[in-house]
């Protein structure tokens, strides 16, 4: 009877001791937990246009000139900038420039390089070798469809000479989107018309002319041109 009763409770011993095995084997093949996916950091600007950040200032004026020169740059004004316009390029025999490429020349001399309130980029040039025609690139990062604006300031030629102060201009105006409220395509967000008016007030490199401004006209993704009131709201 001893050597049953020690035989039936090794054999119990050592079917406890294979179950157990059984139901820890699935623990060991796992090994250490997976720490959980992290979690991508929702940043405020747009995505896409975290580059043209490194441009602003210090220095005072900013980088415009490496701006222009960015591989990213032509790319980006070839996106945002598709409707057709009317007055730069003209020729007889050839098609007016994209909308892309007028926004480049009127940007190929370096101006500035300004950020406000770590939200909105402005940057402003001129064309070579004829600086009466002045450009400005407007920036809002701080949308998942970032409003950017290109903003050309055009010689009336059937007016007085760019030499003389009584010349008159039309100011450009090309958003990638409404710039406004909806429905509104004549009204200008605060902070766009706040660079328009800071840049417009500047005067003509050597010579010390504030441009006359006499038209604006903002023309919609679309191409569709909408006459508007000259910006005149003081920047802060």
């Amino acid at each position: 009877m001893t050597t049953f009763s020690s035989i039936t409770k090794w054999f119990a011993r050592m079917l406890l001791i294979s179950l157990l095995g059984v139901h820890a084997a699935p623990s060991q093949l796992l090994g250490e937990p997976q720490l959980p996916a992290k979690i991508k950091r929702h940043k405020t600007r747009g995505e896409d246009l975290e580059w043209l950040w490194q441009y602003t200032p210090p220095p005072a004026e900013g980088r415009e000139n490496e701006l222009i020169q960015d591989p990213h740059f032509r790319p980006f004004l070839m996106r945002y900038f598709t409707a057709p316009q009317s007055f730069w390029g003209s020729s007889t025999d050839k098609p007016r420039k994209s909308l892309a490429d007028t926004a480049f020349d009127f940007l190929a001399v370096p101006g500035r390089v300004i950020a406000d309130e770590n939200r909105y980029i402005t940057a402003t040039g001129c064309v070579w070798h004829f600086c009466p025609s002045r450009g400005l690139l407007f920036a809002d990062l701080n949308t998942s469809n970032p409003l950017v604006v290109f903003a050309a300031i055009d010689w009336i030629r059937d007016g007085k000479t760019t030499e003389e102060a009584a010349a008159e201009y039309t100011l450009w105006i090309f958003p990638n989107h409404a710039p406004g409220l909806p429905g509104d395509p004549t009204n200008l967000t605060p902070a766009l018309t706040r660079s328009l008016t800071r840049w417009m007030r500047e005067p003509l490199a050597g010579t010390g002319t504030i441009q006359k401004i006499t038209t604006a006209i903002l023309v919609d993704a679309d191409g569709t041109p909408h006459q508007i009131p000259v910006p005149t709201k003081q920047a802060k």
